[in-house]
């Protein structure tokens, strides 16, 4: 891939990805393998006006050695130099970019209670400082071929020539070609998201229904007044930026506790470094009571039971079928790019800024409203060509939302 269109994609994380201010730091986490687009980002970082750019290296192989042989207790340390490291972010704010790039089998083996358990353990003491950053400073997460990631998606070809092809599948759902101008792109995605967020914001649903022949038959009801959103964010400094590239997603999150029904997995899902695949999950009260794996059973058992909010939604997306990511064909293993080709849900948190005057309330009024809580986020997709979804609004009227997997409004 030429270096003149990967310095766009670098440019493109730095003033719409992240949207990085003059004078923000910048933290940039990379897997070592993609070292050199690591130090284009942090060089379009200062560019924009950075005051320091860190990057910290990640490696998968060496993440699986360290849960292979170190004990939970170990694993499950966050020892004292870490916790300052987030109270200086929390007290700086910097940009933060994401740039994904795991072999979606790259833990595989791996036991899966020692690697949740360590997580788990982790997360608790951590979550203090990841509530007080957040919706206080911006971060996206992008994608770069890795050669074990690029074969997964393209096994019949060799490793090169599927980094490539990864490569060219990669910035056509980012909008980046050699004669655009992929920021002017993102500034008219943007307000086509913000559209479709709009009309639905306009309807005042109580609840959605959802319905296709692979057996998803499911109702959520969403939290009275939330707002659907799409496309960016906003911090509460009034700095938009855009989370996720790509993204072809109008979310919001439902009310905690409320739902009824089978949700029937579409693709499969990639997580902590293994598949879980061709499965579904059935909600009784709000509550995942069930699921079925054809792979990766465990995992998903485990994953509903991280804590008291694991087995409840935080999340409900709405994706074309027709969309620039569905439309490449490709199964990516990557929930950026699975999640912004089909209809999703998340388990786990919801997003508090769904909820007008979110930023002046507590946790527990965030909860009362029906915002559930958790350390875990998992999206798992269920869009189809043949998806249908009817919403109901608050007075009893019905209006297609998607009808064949697609906008209906």
């Amino acid at each position: 891939m030429k270096k003149t269109i990967l310095r766009k994609y670098a440019r493109l994380a730095v003033r719409k990805g992240v949207n990085l201010k003059k004078g923000q730091g910048c933290a940039i986490y990379a897997q070592v393998e993609q070292h050199e687009f690591a130090e284009m980002v942090a060089e379009e970082a200062y560019r924009a006006g950075a005051k320091w750019v860190q990057v910290f290296w990640q490696d998968q192989a060496v993440r699986k050695l360290d849960l292979r042989h170190q004990t939970v207790t170990q694993l499950s340390r966050v020892e004292e130099w870490e916790k300052v490291q987030q109270q200086m972010f929390v007290d700086q704010l910097p940009a933060r970019i994401h740039i994904s790039s795991e072999d979606p089998d790259g833990l595989k083996g791996v036991s899966v209670p020692k690697m949740q358990k360590a997580q788990a353990a982790r997360s608790t003491v951590l979550r203090p400082y990841r509530k007080a950053i957040d919706n206080k400073h911006q971060w996206t997460i992008i994608a770069v071929p890795s050669k074990k990631w690029a074969k997964k998606v393209f096994p019949g070809v060799r490793a090169s020539v599927a980094e490539e092809k990864l490569w060219e599948a990669i910035l056509q759902t980012v909008r980046v070609t050699p004669d655009n101008d992929p920021e002017a792109a993102w500034d008219q995605h943007n307000a086509t998201l913000q559209e479709k967020s709009g009309k639905l914001n306009a309807l005042d649903l109580d609840y959605l229904h959802y319905t296709a022949p692979n057996g998803t038959d499911f109702k959520c009801w969403l939290i009275p007044g939330a707002k659907w959103e799409g496309g960016g964010a906003t911090i509460l400094d009034g700095t938009f930026y855009n989370p996720n590239m790509p993204t072809e997603e109008v979310f919001t999150s439902p009310l905690k506790g409320k739902c009824e029904g089978t949700l029937v997995s579409t693709m499969p899902l990639s997580y902590q470094g293994n598949l879980i695949e061709n499965f579904s999950i059935t909600f009784e009260n709000g509550r995942a009571v069930s699921c079925q794996a054809e792979r990766g059973q465990e995992l998903l058992e485990k994953m509903l039971h991280m804590d008291e909010g694991a087995s409840m939604l935080g999340e409900l997306a709405l994706v074309p079928h027709d969309s620039p990511v569905s439309n490449t064909g490709i199964l990516f293993y990557n929930s950026l790019f699975d999640e912004n080709a089909a209809c999703h849900v998340a388990l786990g948190f919801g997003f508090p800024e769904c909820v007008e005057g979110f930023e002046s309330m507590t946790d527990q009024e965030l909860q009362e409203k029906g915002v559930n809580d958790s350390i875990i986020h998992v999206d798992f997709m269920i869009g189809s060509k043949d998806l249908d979804i009817t919403g109901y609004t608050r007075d009893g009227k019905a209006v297609q939302i998607f009808k064949n997997g697609n906008w209906a409004i």
